[in-house]
């Protein structure tokens, strides 16, 4: 049976914790928590929703319960169709997370491999995400490439 399990509404709180996580090991992040209250109805809400377009994925801690020791979780673009995929759908991989005290026990790669098959279930068959270095070895043997494109952004 795997421990993996599709995270749930009450597991907010927790999924938004492993966020932090994440963000807090990015250099020159921004480590301020304030924004959580507010975003907790929302993430509430959207982890409620099992048809949706977005899903997280995570792992219960097995020494601290009420925790979760991993966290995946992605969402589903549209895109226009193209040439290698004509469907449009484009899955982007945005948070991945372990709680520190539960590393190096392959959490990270279950909760991995259970959403690249929710992202194929509903025909998303291209995949994208940003990789810290550190994660790049793990990402790598799942089968991710580095892409050429570059990405620019625009804050509004």
């Amino acid at each position: 049976m795997s421990l993996v399990r599709r995270a749930e509404p009450a597991d907010a709180e927790e999924v938004l914790r492993l966020r932090q996580v994440m963000i807090d090991s990015l250099f020159q992040a921004d480590r301020s928590t304030g924004w959580h209250t507010e975003s907790l109805p929302t993430l509430r809400s959207r982890l409620g929703d099992m048809e949706g377009d977005f899903a997280a994925f995570v792992i219960d801690h097995p020494e601290r319960p009420g925790t979760l020791a991993a966290l995946v979780a992605g969402t589903i673009e549209y895109r226009i169709g193209r040439a290698g995929n004509p469907t449009g759908a484009v899955g982007f991989v945005f948070s991945v997370a372990t709680d520190p005290t539960a590393r190096r026990r392959g959490y990270a790669r279950a909760c991995m491999e259970t959403l690249l098959e929710w992202f194929r279930a509903r025909g998303a068959l291209r995949i994208q995400l940003t990789a810290s270095a550190e994660a790049a070895p793990l990402y790598a043997s799942l089968g991710f490439l580095p892409k050429p494109d570059p990405l620019l952004e625009l804050r509004l």
